[in-house]
């Protein structure tokens, strides 16, 4: 029992770092787990990484989040997994509850500059992601074909249905040229959870998705109207991040629950703080007509639950799957898919909203040495950066 305490506040700890500092959107926290999990404290391999990775992406939800849930999970259990969430979500959400109370603000020359210097440590974050995930994960031509097809397909289609459509064809493609990799050890990512659990985690998401709007149907109360309208928006979205912001739009601006002025203002102020975009929905929860703390409390919950109920039911059962041959080598294909679809991420939005010239240029750069030269962490660049960015605005007024 010390030792699940242990665990569990290491979790808690190196997730609550991440929380603070991980800028820059889903695929960037991507970039950040990957430096601090994989590289630096070594819980899991660049292979289970990729094969988690290429999972999340797969399922409605939020896929960064989804990813540190099972970290989480990975490394100290159920608590692990709770303590990794907590950590890397709450920052966020508090930050945007505050600015729903109108206690922060992003306007103004100097804000804008902050924001685009945190915009820059995204591309040398993902910059690194991608050559150190490449490195591990594209060692041969077939596979580096397939992450060059994928970056190809993933620009020319775009949307999650392209990163969903990628991962597959990446698969399809490595079960035809990538059998004769060596049988990789399927137990890099055990997972404490039986199949009993999967299956239980399975049914209480289709109960939750049909059950909640019957409740409403028949007159349930405002409480169970917003985890309604929340929980679908986490359920039927794929991609997560950005993708999720149509359907919130539609259940709080065209419900008439508040104006879209207050909408586009909360959307502003997640783009200026760190960690998961779903916590725009503690923003919408203070906001909404009769919103408040206990709002935003069940908007935040309800908008994560359905991902991590799928991840659940998921995972007992990828890690069977994942150990036969064939399996295996469909996985070759699909995580060489995953760093083709980091490398289309670092160019689009990454790199075309952040590189604006040479000086922005030559602080990514910066960045990048200092990740992949100096092993600095994470949370050390995102300092450089964010100074960086500031300067170059006081550089340009």
């Amino acid at each position: 029992m010390p030792h699940d305490r242990h665990r569990t506040g290491e979790v808690f700890r190196a997730f609550l770092l991440l929380g603070l500092t991980s800028f820059g959107g889903p695929i960037a926290h991507l970039g950040y787990f990957r430096g601090e999990f994989v590289a630096r404290r070594r819980w899991l391999d660049e292979q289970a990484y990729a094969d988690l990775v290429a999972l999340c992406q797969f399922l409605p939800g939020p896929a960064s989040s989804q990813v540190g849930f099972a970290l989480g999970l990975l490394r100290a259990g159920p608590l692990g997994a709770l303590a990794a969430w907590a950590a890397f979500t709450l920052p966020s959400a508090l930050l945007l509850v505050l600015f729903a109370m109108g206690a922060a603000s992003f306007e103004g020359p100097l804000g804008s500059a902050l924001l685009h210097g945190l915009k820059i440590v995204a591309v040398a974050i993902v910059a690194h992601a991608v050559w150190g995930m490449a490195r591990q994960l594209c060692p041969d031509r077939q596979r580096a074909t397939i992450a060059v097809a994928t970056v190809l397909l993933v620009i020319g289609v775009g949307g999650a249905m392209g990163q969903v459509a990628a991962i597959l064809l990446g698969g399809l493609a490595g079960l035809w040229c990538c059998r004769d990799g060596a049988v990789a050890d399927a137990n890099t990512l055990a997972m404490p959870i039986s199949k009993r659990t999967g299956l239980i985690c399975l049914a209480t998401f289709a109960i939750l998705l049909v059950g909640l709007p019957l409740l409403v149907m028949a007159g349930a109360g405002q409480g169970v109207v917003l985890i309604d309208a929340f929980y679908r928006a986490g359920a039927l979205v794929f991609g997560g991040g950005h993708v999720v912001l149509p359907l919130l739009e539609a259940e709080t601006v065209q419900s008439g629950w508040m104006s879209a002025n207050d909408f586009l203002a909360g959307y502003g102020a997640a783009q200026a703080v760190p960690g998961p975009l779903f916590t725009f929905a503690a923003y919408l929860g203070m906001v909404i007509e009769g919103g408040g703390m206990i709002a935003a409390l069940l908007a935040l919950l309800a908008i994560f639950v359905p991902g991590f109920l799928l991840l659940l039911a998921a995972l007992p059962f990828w890690h069977a799957l994942r150990a036969r041959p064939g399996i295996q080598a469909g996985l070759r294909g699909a995580n060489a898919a995953v760093v083709g679809l980091l490398g289309a991420a670092l160019y689009h939005p990454v790199w075309t909203s952040a590189i604006l010239g040479r000086a922005e240029f030559a602080l990514a750069l910066v960045g990048f040495a200092l990740l992949s030269v100096w092993k600095l962490p994470a949370w050390v660049v995102v300092l450089v950066c964010a100074l960086g960015g500031l300067l170059l605005g006081v550089g340009d007024a």
